[in-house]
């Protein structure tokens, strides 16, 4: 009797094993730890942080994506239902840290903000370079999108309203989805909904990997699976610059005063200029490259969000 129940105690211990799946997990890139290196330049920060307000649910770590048991989660903050029914319009809320650190709690504030002002605001977690590398951050983030329609009952959201905003490495990827509406070879499966988003905010997010204007090495190589020598072909299909077509939907760049975070949107604001695509720029002066966590740009950056979205969306 002993012997079957310390065999079944292993049985069960080692189902439980199985089931899980470890994920590589790079934890360099953390609010607290930017905090500290760039309060020592600009003592004056201080990190966003805005109040979570009544009209506003927030439910977390949903799973969006089931890949052969690695669970990808996602949180929502949405306005509660009016008496009129209203569904409201959605972001897709992309993290950064060089397509390999972050992790979706770094969007909290924004998502709070977008929500309080009549968005559903929808922070995914997408696989980052360690565990599996381009394109599958972009079939993660596409399977988001289209978990954001079916299940637009559940979250108020209007599905014909759905914008991609991104920081940094999140900018990037945030401009990728927006400049492959309908391209079929970036969904990762087949599926009758739509990925596509109607409005695209880069936050210094950069637009060509391989750019006159370009400084990307390391982080990029990792997720790229190699150095622009060795997979030159895989450098330039990363690049949302390079496809910019009629598809592609009206695109706000905030932006910080570091150039190397913007390369290649002058050239890709002369590509949408030519298609009569809308775009705006708002250049943060004196800014370091993570400026979206922090006082004193925080609000002047959600205000301008904000205000570009409900041109698109209202």
């Amino acid at each position: 009797m002993k012997k079957f129940s310390f065999l079944l105690f292993l049985a069960f211990s080692f189902s439980g094993a199985f089931a899980q799946v470890k994920v590589p997990r790079d934890t360099s890139f953390t609010l607290h730890g930017t905090y500290l290196k760039e309060k020592k330049y600009r003592p004056y920060i201080e990190i966003a942080n805005p109040d979570l307000q009544k009209n506003v649910t927030v439910k977390k770590d949903i799973v969006y994506s089931n890949l052969n048991g690695r669970e990808l989660v996602l949180d929502v903050y949405y306005p509660k239902k009016n008496k009129a029914d209203k569904k409201f319009p959605g972001v897709l809320l992309i993290y950064g840290g060089g397509w390999r650190s972050g992790d979706k709690s770094q969007m909290e504030a924004m998502a709070k903000v977008l929500a309080t002002n009549g968005y559903v605001a929808v922070a995914p977690e997408y696989r980052l370079s360690l565990e599996a590398i381009y394109p599958a951050a972009i079939y993660d983030l596409k399977a988001s999108l289209r978990w954001m329609r079916e299940n637009a009952g559940r979250i108020n959201l209007d599905k014909s309203k759905i914008a991609s905003l991104g920081v940094s490495a999140g900018g990037q990827l945030a401009a990728f989805l927006g400049t492959t509406n309908f391209n079929l070879q970036y969904e990762g499966k087949k599926s009758k909904t739509s990925s596509a988003v109607q409005a695209i905010v880069d936050i210094d997010g950069t637009l060509a990997f391989h750019h006159p204007e370009s400084s990307e090495g390391k982080a990029a190589s990792l997720w790229l699976g190699g150095t622009y020598q060795e997979k030159p072909e895989i450098w330039e299909d990363a690049a949302p610059l390079n496809h910019v077509d009629k598809n592609t939907p009206p695109i706000l760049f905030l932006n910080s005063s570091n150039a190397r975070f913007h390369a290649g949107r002058d050239d890709m604001i002369k590509k949408l200029d030519s298609l009569k695509i809308y775009s705006e720029i708002r250049e943060f002066p004196d800014t370091p490259h993570p400026f979206w966590f922090f006082h004193p740009w925080f609000n002047p950056m959600m205000e301008t969000t904000v205000n570009f979205l409900n041109k698109v969306f209202r």
